[in-house]
């Protein structure tokens, strides 16, 4: 098994269905058995969802970006407990953890708690981002991969890959099947935000970054090695 320990970072809007909003009952189900399957195969696993599904940002400029940050970080919480209790349907041990205190809703974020879940056999899903302001769930997929010391990172996206220009913008951007974190950083591609590519370079991680519009595409990328980006 080349890769073993994953951290699996998906969009709040995966779990919305065709609208995006909310979620969606049916892709919450393809989703909970597709990582059911990994674990059954014998991967560690770990899942941060974002919460865009339920929350984009500010809804004026006069909105607080501190008060926004916090509905947001809120809002990976509630997909968070949907993944969980999905999962739990299927029959997967599961753990949930956040990094905000929450203790009636899930255990307090801590990482060798983390590590031994998932030595144990545990799916650990993590909610509440980094706990704080100002980061995105991309850096929080990559702190929680550093502190899990997972294999990859394992990015779900809307295109195939990492592109050198958007390519929703560019019909010539070609897309790119390895790259560096270095790269990402000084060419500013548009694949994680630059907190979440700095910590994934000095924590020396990988990340494989594919088109996630297909959740089977989640376990191909683990076995076909031209699918999507390597970021190293």
């Amino acid at each position: 098994m080349k890769y073993k320990r994953l951290l699996l970072k998906l969009s709040g809007e995966s779990l919305g269905g065709e609208s995006g909003k909310g979620i969606c009952g049916d892709s919450l189900a393809v989703y909970a058995g597709i990582v059911r399957d990994l674990h059954a195969k014998g991967h560690e696993i770990g899942i941060v969802v974002g919460g865009g599904n339920f929350w984009r940002g500010r809804v004026s400029g006069d909105m607080d970006r501190m008060a926004a940050d916090q509905i947001g970080t809120i809002a990976t919480v509630m997909n968070a407990i949907a993944m969980t209790d999905a999962l739990t349907h299927l029959g997967v041990p599961v753990s949930l953890l956040s990094a905000v205190p929450m203790p009636t809703i899930a255990e307090a974020m801590d990482a060798k708690r983390a590590r031994r879940y998932l030595d144990e056999g545990r799916v650990v899903v993590f909610g509440g981002g980094t706990g704080s302001p100002f980061f995105s769930t991309d850096s929080a997929a990559a702190l929680r991969a550093a502190e899990i010391k997972a294999d990859v990172i394992l990015k779900s996206t809307l295109v195939d890959g990492v592109y050198d220009r958007d390519p929703n913008e560019d019909e010539g951007a070609i897309l790119l099947k390895e790259v560096s974190f270095d790269e990402v950083l000084e060419k500013k591609l548009r694949v994680i935000d630059q907190t979440a590519a700095a910590l994934c370079r000095d924590f020396h991680l990988r990340m494989i970054v594919f088109n996630g519009t297909d959740p089977n595409n989640i376990a191909r990328v683990l076995e076909e090695e031209d699918l999507g980006t390597m970021v190293r």
